[in-house]
């Protein structure tokens, strides 16, 4: 089902990247649920240390509204304080884009909150700050904390990672099956682990679909936006470079467009409007989203981008942890959560996608066999690729 060509309605800009460098962090005023009352002027200031949880969520300079990663952890929040309103919030913006700037950002704050949620492979250096600060509880999200000496869990650290891989793959599923031109691709921001979860998954789904389902697609791949992760090795793909660079964004899509792709999971946080932008122009090309629902954001005059989005459901992560430090059972972890706890997915609610029912129908089989672990996805560092994983 494609679109027609219509002028883009989307690009906003805000900026966004994805940590910071020297800058002190920019904190906006805290979110109070509106039920919450204001305590009495006289009351004394004792009375004030006892109300609710005062939480801090610091974030990429894309912030708490880049209508995906950063704003599913801080909707989680949000659902933790409508039902203990006496808990705040407070963003704060790392506005810089550098890893150190993203620590330096925790610990400019951390004496003001009693949990801090950090959103991003950047905060893994936050581990120095939890255990100089062993009464603050920190939620970490998207990785593992840096080691201490030989200390790699935290009593006050629960760190979430995904199995982005899982989302991944049903995105390839999906592009597989419902790819009319046969030609597929994937954009990403920047080369870190969860961001090559989401292509090397992708790819399996693809190689999987071709091999059980009769599909003929092919992953196309830009040699010129390659991708180098974290060791240092050339992972491929269609890497932006940036998580806050639409107009890259879209140069990167049109040159994907221009090799006859049509359908594109964009895995890209705020750079991947760039994407949305060229398939409204184009008229032709379809947007698998990610992280959280994105069909708001494909819509446009005559039509909507969005096939489905594939989820890393952080929201209902993050609200179950604030909930555990509210009844006093939070346990420092750190866990890779996968199907089997509703945390990937896809979106296959009416209204919300516009898959085909064969696709559909196809994304529940294949999801039971991930749920249960007989399907295992490449990842950047489990030790399978796109052409040889468990399950294929």
């Amino acid at each position: 089902m494609k679109k027609v060509l219509v002028s883009s309605l989307l690009l906003l800009v805000l900026v966004l990247v994805i940590t910071g460098c020297s800058a002190p962090a920019a904190e906006e005023p805290a979110v109070e649920n509106p039920a919450a009352e204001e305590p009495a002027a006289e009351e004394p200031a004792a009375e004030e240390a006892e109300e609710g949880l005062k939480i801090a969520i610091v974030t990429s300079p894309s912030g708490v509204d880049d209508g995906s990663f950063n704003e599913d952890n801080y909707n989680g929040i949000l659902s933790f304080i409508e039902k203990y309103p006496d808990a705040t919030v407070t963003p704060v913006n790392e506005t810089t884009g550098d890893v150190a700037a993203a620590v330096q950002a925790v610990a400019d704050v951390v004496a003001d909150y009693d949990v801090i949620v950090t959103p991003g492979f950047q905060f893994a250096g936050i581990s120095e700050i939890a255990v100089n600060n062993p009464e603050k509880k920190f939620i970490l999200v998207d990785a593992d904390p840096a080691p201490v000496g030989d200390q790699t869990v935290f009593d006050n650290i629960y760190a979430m990672t995904f199995a982005e891989e899982e989302s991944g793959f049903f995105a390839g599923i999906t592009a597989a099956l419902e790819s009319e031109a046969g030609r597929v691709a994937v954009v990403n921001g920047i080369a870190f682990p969860s961001n090559v979860n989401y292509q090397w998954g992708f790819e399996s789904g693809v190689n999987y679909a071709n091999k059980h389902y009769g599909t003929q697609a092919e992953v196309v791949e830009l040699p010129s936006y390659a991708g180098t992760d974290v060791t240092g090795a050339d992972v491929g793909g269609n890497y932006v470079g940036d998580f806050a660079d639409p107009a890259t964004g879209k140069v990167v899509a049109n040159a994907l467009l221009a090799e006859g792709v049509d359908t594109v999971f964009v895995a890209a946080g705020f750079s991947g409007m760039g994407v949305f932008t060229a398939a409204m122009e184009d008229g032709e090309t379809d947007i698998i989203g990610c992280d959280v629902d994105q069909f708001d954001d494909g819509q446009y005059a005559d039509g909507n981008v969005i096939l489905t989005s594939v989820l890393k459901n952080m929201a209902i992560n993050v609200e179950r942890q604030l909930t555990a430090i509210q009844e006093g059972s939070f346990q420092g972890a750190n866990e890779t959560l996968r199907a089997d706890s509703d945390s990937t997915g896809y979106v296959s609610g009416e209204g919300r996608q516009q898959l085909g029912q064969e696709t559909l129908s196809t994304l529940e089989e294949v999801y039971e066999l991930v749920r249960k672990g007989e399907i295992v996805p490449s990842a950047n560092f489990n030790g399978f690729t796109p052409e040889d994983f468990p399950g294929l």
